[in-house]
């Protein structure tokens, strides 16, 4: 099997996974204030040091989650729950957990405002500007996004959220491990991030919350300052904080090594007669590439790939089994057809040439399988 999924998810890495086992024989409670208990508290800290050091923040910004889904949820719900009332910016393009969690808000009654991108997926700061109000509270942008690859400007809308005195979040959860991204870098005072995306465990993820900023925790309890309650998941924490040092070190190189083959997948794809690109040309992350085939069945079109050996995807992962088109595709100008008829491939850290060009040849026979099906 060609594994083209890696914006879905990533392969533990096996160091990773020896840390994780070393932490499980830790099996004290960090809140315990006896011996076993000290001593796994003393590795939580250890791993909230680490990853804080990666993610460019203070450790005590660091609120450890289940997720990047549970992150984005706290970020959006926590920070509008906590004062109550007023309006709230995302994009029509965010992540499904970003448009859930403001779904639910729009419900008990504070404002929404989603923005269009334009037909490459990208939203610009003018536009944010524009939909700033006298009772918005905050807006959330995404770095990376998870389907087209597209990049966003966001130090500009965070900068320019600061300046109007607007708290700003972006779900780095496509981004952070992928390419450079350091909050201090940033300006964001809130951002989320999800271990199984850099090649750490699932069921981890962190919210980063800037200091003096207030939020209401949607899970209460004593852990993690207040600001979600539960006994930690101590192996998953140690997991994520060594990943994420791994992936921050191996970046110099990786980055430019996912985009050549990012590249080199992109043309054999586009070499196919009515094949389109889907997301920016050029303003875009090194592991995303998404294309529509013209005159295909959607489905086939999947189903074709997996039987002939290559893991891709139709659009984000959590979305898989619905029977929508991808919302995101929609938001940019395609059809339902299009957009059923749309594939998502991504590379990662264990992907080569060959297994690019077996891969192109593979979509060769899919989109002809597919095209004699509609």
């Amino acid at each position: 099997m060609i594994y083209l999924d890696y914006a879905a998810t990533t392969p533990l890495d096996p160091e990773v996974k020896a840390r994780m086992l070393e932490a499980l024989e830790v099996w004290g409670n960090p809140s315990s204030v006896h011996a076993v208990g000290r001593k796994a508290k003393a590795l939580l800290e250890e791993a909230r040091e680490r990853l804080a050091a990666a993610l460019g923040a203070h450790p005590r910004e660091l609120v450890f989650t289940s997720g990047g889904t549970e992150a984005d949820a706290l970020a959006l719900m926590g920070t509008m729950l906590a004062r109550g009332r007023g309006h709230l910016v995302v994009t029509a393009v965010e992540h499904s957990a970003v448009l859930g969690a403001a779904h639910w808000l729009e419900q008990r009654g504070f404002a929404v405002t989603r923005l269009e991108p334009d037909r490459y997926g990208l939203i610009h700061p003018e536009q944010v500007a524009e939909a700033l109000r006298g009772d918005t509270v905050l807006v959330s942008v995404m770095t990376l996004n998870n389907e087209l690859g597209t990049l966003y400007p966001v130090r500009e809308i965070a900068a320019l959220c600061r300046e109007r005195g607007v708290v700003f979040h972006t779900d780095a959860v496509q981004a952070f491990g992928t390419i450079p991204f350091r909050v201090d870098e940033v300006g964001a005072d809130l951002v989320s991030i999800s271990a199984h995306k850099f090649y750490g465990p699932k069921g981890a993820g962190a919210l980063y919350v800037r200091r003096g900023l207030e939020l209401t925790p949607l899970i209460p309890g004593k852990q993690e300052k207040g600001w979600r309650g539960g006994t930690e998941n101590l192996a998953g924490v140690v997991g994520m904080a060594y990943a994420a040092e791994q992936a921050v070190a191996r970046l110099p190189e990786e980055q430019p090594r996912m985009t050549a083959l990012r590249e080199r997948l992109e043309r054999g794809l586009l070499a196919v007669e009515g094949v389109e690109l889907n997301g920016h040309p050029t303003q875009r992350g090194p592991k995303h590439v998404n294309v529509t085939v013209l005159e295909a069945d959607g489905e086939g079109l999947l189903l074709n790939l997996d039987l002939l050996g290559v893991a891709a995807s139709s659009g984000s992962a959590c979305s898989a089994g619905s029977l929508e088109p991808s919302h995101v595709l929609m938001a940019i100008g395609r059809t339902r057809a299009e957009a059923r008829a749309s594939v998502r491939f991504s590379v990662g850290r264990y992907t080569t040439e060959a297994e690019v060009d077996r891969a192109v040849a593979c979509f060769r026979e899919a989109v002809a399988r597919a095209r004699a099906l509609v």
